[in-house]
């Protein structure tokens, strides 16, 4: 990483000079924090406490004998509190808005998991909580809405654009900027203006600090390769980052093939950053859907296109009907439900273990459980069967 939070040509901070100066701050107060030992303290104790960790790396033997291939492990960030990676970054970014004395959180999410995690942090922490999400996005992970409800957070519907999570980051920036005196904004991934991604990366980066240590154990080697979904790229990153400098491990990012913007994306400025972007006829954004909200992003974080443009990571695509039937496999093979987002990791692993051999072993990042997707699942079977009959 370069200067001002640039990886190559992407990253970086476009943003007014007013909110510049903000998020310089919040730079500075990042750098002191995490060479303080006893904010790292903290955050390692609270991730022992109330999130859990460390979590399990779980050999998945039935999956596993299914594909006559490498063996595929999977870790377990499932089995966090809250569900997901997002508590990880969430409980990182809500000790550094203490520490800077901020007393409003404001923070975006698409499938709910961010924001479920934000208003657990700010909840934990007596911190006003407002979280912005797409119209559409509420409707389709309506469970999660309402248990950010419970935890005290004001969630403030966006029906801009498609009201999905491009949209929401556009809301929650413009509060940002509206209210930037008085307001951190906890971004739940590896996107925007500097130091978002750098921040995010480092609060992930025990996910892969875990699991290196952990395969290590298991196999007495590294594995041939870290799979992990990619919308906006929290978690991935975090799967990545202790395994960047070693170059025999395979590390593969995997979209959903309909919002695929590594695969297809272009370099551009979106939410104050660089990276590679979808973008429409106009050079605008472009529209995309995915049946994982949390994928559901027309841009990447700018490491990742950094390490795309770079070769050292690689960036394949899924269907949702790939990622469907991975839900299920996963669910019957193993008794372990994952979100639809972290089936996009499973189906592509499938395919690749086929590819290994025996001795080989592959790390899959079960960033999330499937518990918020159940009932949207249910709904498309259902609606399915009635197409059927």
């Amino acid at each position: 990483m370069g200067e001002q939070g640039l990886f190559g040509e992407f990253g970086g901070s476009y943003v007014p000079e007013d909110l510049g100066k903000v998020l310089g701050v919040l730079a500075e107060e990042f750098e002191q924090a995490v060479k303080d030992p006893v904010f790292i303290d903290e955050f390692k104790q609270v991730l022992a406490d109330c999130v859990g960790r460390e979590n399990p790396l779980t050999f998945a033997k039935n999956l596993s004998e299914q594909q006559q291939g490498a063996k595929i492990y999977l870790k377990r960030e499932d089995l966090n509190h809250t569900g997901a990676h997002k508590i990880n970054n969430a409980i990182g970014q809500i000790l550094l808005a203490k520490r800077m004395g901020a007393k409003r959180v404001i923070a975006e999410t698409g499938a709910g998991q961010h924001g479920v995690a934000t208003a657990t942090a700010c909840a934990m922490f007596g911190m006003d909580c407002t979280i912005y999400m797409g119209k559409h996005d509420m409707k389709r992970q309506a469970l999660n809405v309402f248990r950010m409800e419970l935890l005290g957070a004001k969630v403030e519907s966006v029906a801009a654009g498609q009201g999905r999570l491009k949209d929401a980051v556009d809301a929650a920036l413009a509060d940002l900027v509206e209210n930037y005196q008085n307001t951190f904004y906890l971004l739940g991934s590896a996107v925007g203006p500097h130091p978002f991604p750098t921040m995010v990366k480092f609060f992930q980066s025990v996910i892969s600090e875990e699991s290196k240590r952990q395969i290590i154990d298991k196999e007495g080697k590294l594995p041939a390769a870290v799979v992990a979904c990619a919308g906006g790229g929290s978690n991935a990153i975090g799967a990545f980052a202790h395994f960047i400098d070693e170059e025999n491990v395979r590390l593969i990012g995997v979209e959903p093939a309909e919002a695929p913007s590594l695969t297809e994306g272009v370099p551009a400025v979106i939410h104050g950053f660089k990276c590679l972007t979808l973008l429409d006829d106009d050079g605008n954004p472009k529209p995309t859907f995915s049946i994982a909200a949390g994928l559901d992003y027309p841009g990447i974080g700018p490491e990742h296109s950094y390490l795309k443009e770079t070769g050292r990571a690689e960036y394949v695509t899924i269907t949702g009907e790939e990622a469907l039937a991975a839900f299920k496999l996963l669910s019957e093979t193993e008794g372990i439900i994952p979100a639809l987002e972290s089936a996009h990791a499973v189906a592509y692993a499938m395919k690749l273990a086929k590819d290994l051999r025996a001795s080989d072993s592959i790390i899959v990042n079960l960033s999330g459980r499937g518990d918020k997707d159940v009932q949207q699942v249910f709904e498309m079977e259902h609606e399915a069967n009635i197409q059927e009959v």
